[in-house]
């Protein structure tokens, strides 16, 4: 695709002021850290700038502009952004998304791969239908042509060396958490491209497991993209997907990789080795405390578990 001329050009970024106050995005804390933070945001819904403050963010905003838009659910819309040549990100990260007109800011998840960034010069944001000023502009406003401006954070991320010791990946997610977790997964996908044609040289990952959780099939996102990606490296890359409430059958080419009800502990444990796993949640609040738990009951340590929480 060919970038619009007014990403081509000289860079036009600027720097805003770190916001002044903390999407959660941490290794895991001590639970007394939990409760007070759970009883600080009770009395008020805090919005992504406050939820990151803590956060790293880059300095630089850039313009952008929507290039592509796509219902990935009745929920969920798709939009595929080109960006300005200096952008660049990490897999799972997110963006300040500033939106003329629009006094509130976005926090939103890349469910692209920087691969995709570096091929295309793009990336992609996957939203979900709320009544929160952003989200709501982009399921009613947001056509192709909008402008907007977009600034990156986040410190949860995968992004290894070709030096850096091989781990085995577990990914966790819970809704629209995925899409964090789906950057991460297709990062991976190009790693492993990238050692199969050096013959090794590059970054070689162990393996990566995906357990992703929804209420029903409809709601579970990119799902043909990640069967296709564990079709095509069967021994790194696998999934398990589950569904809480479903209610019509399960389509047959989807049937071999969805189970019905909840991620089990009983599940959890055949993907956790202590040495090895590096293990990435993100969903709700309750989902990711209670499977945080389940894997330091493993053994898995507090600096082997990064999770990430969407209000």
């Amino acid at each position: 695709m060919s970038v619009p001329c007014f990403l081509s050009s000289a860079a036009r970024s600027f720097s805003l002021p770190r916001p002044a106050a903390g999407l959660l995005c941490c290794r895991l804390r001590s639970s007394s850290s939990v409760t007070s933070r759970r009883n600080m945001t009770s009395k008020r819904q805090m919005d992504h700038l406050e939820r990151t403050a803590s956060n790293s963010r880059q300095s630089a905003l850039y313009p952008a502009q929507v290039c592509g838009i796509m219902n990935e659910s009745d929920s969920v819309k798709r939009l595929r952004i080109a960006v300005h040549p200096d952008f660049s990100f990490r897999a799972g990260q997110w963006v300040d998304f500033f939106i003329p007109g629009v006094e509130k800011v976005g926090g939103f998840s890349m469910c692209s791969s920087p691969g995709l960034l570096q091929r295309e010069g793009v990336v992609e944001l996957a939203v979900k239908y709320a009544r929160h000023p952003p989200a709501h502009w982009v399921h009613t406003a947001c056509t192709v042509g909008s402008q907007v401006a977009m600034r990156v954070g986040g410190d949860f991320f995968f992004d290894p060396s070709p030096s850096d010791p091989s781990v085995d990946l577990l990914l966790v997610a819970g809704g629209v958490g995925i899409n964090p977790l789906y950057s991460i997964l297709l990062h991976t996908t190009d790693l492993l491209h990238l050692s199969r044609a050096s013959g090794g040289r590059d970054y070689n990952i162990g393996s990566a497991h995906l357990y992703y959780s929804a209420k029903n099939t409809q709601e579970l996102l990119f799902k043909s993209s990640i069967i296709e990606a564990c079709r095509e490296f069967p021994d790194k890359l696998s999934c398990d997907l589950h569904v809480t409430q479903q209610s019509a059958d399960v389509d047959p080419h989807l049937q071999p990789f969805v189970s019905c009800g909840r991620i089990t502990e009983e599940e959890l444990r055949t993907h956790v080795d202590p040495q090895r796993t590096l293990c990435f949640l993100c969903g709700p609040p309750p989902m990711i405390e209670a499977i945080s738990k389940s894997l330091m009951d493993m053994g898995l340590t507090k600096d082997r578990i990064l999770f990430e929480k969407w209000w």
